[in-house]
Order: C-alpha cells, then sequence, then structure tokens
C-alpha cells in the first residue's frame, strides 16, 4: 500500500512537468514542450493506473488532481510570477488539507 501512495505522489509531481510543458508550447505551437507535455501527461496516467491497484479509485484520483493542481499553482506562483494573492494561497491551503485528509482517513 506504501507502495500505490508513493507512486500516486509520482503521478501527481509528473503534472507539474507537462502542465508547465503545455504552458511552454505556446497553445501546442512550439513542437518539443508540446511533445514532453504530452509524454509526460500519459506517463502520469500511466503511474496513477498502477497506483490504482491498491487504491480506492475516487481518494487516488482526488489526490491526483489535487497535488497535481496544487503543485501546477504553485510552479505558477514561483517560476511565472502569478498571483500569490491571500485568499489564492488560502484555497490551495485547503486543497493540500484535503488531501492529507484523503491519505489520513484511506491510509
Amino acid at each position: 500500500m506504501k507502495a500505490a501512495w508513493i507512486l500516486l505522489v509520482v503521478a501527481a509531481l509528473l503534472e507539474l512537468v507537462w502542465a508547465t510543458a503545455l504552458k511552454q508550447s505556446n497553445g501546442l505551437a512550439r513542437l518539443w514542450p508540446a511533445v514532453i507535455g504530452m509524454t509526460v501527461a500519459l506517463l502520469s496516467v500511466v503511474v496513477l493506473s498502477v497506483s490504482l491497484r491498491d487504491l480506492p479509485v475516487g481518494t487516488a484520483y482526488a489526490v491526483w488532481v489535487g497535488l497535481g493542481s496544487l503543485g501546477v499553482a504553485v510552479t505558477g506562483i514561483i517560476v511565472l510570477g502569478e498571483s500569490a494573492s491571500p485568499a489564492r494561497l488560502a484555497c490551495l491551503l485547503l486543497i493540500l488539507v484535503g488531501v492529507i485528509g484523503l491519505k489520513v482517513v484511506d491510509g
């Protein structure tokens, strides 16, 4: 079960790569960022599907999306200069609390 959670976190971290690459692809107009983004997105889904062997689908999907969204938002703030308003940070904190809560509940 622990390995499944590690795989799930890896799948979520891969979302940082593909989302950032797709942003850099300029709407798929730049070939290599688009190829990297699509390839890593597929890899992220594959790793997620392997984690689903041992995790409930609802929990795994919610954690995958939550951590991926949180990671991409933080990357946007740090790397791309996106807004770090208190309200936005509070909402991101709520996502993190939800992810931690799902881990505690579904262990």
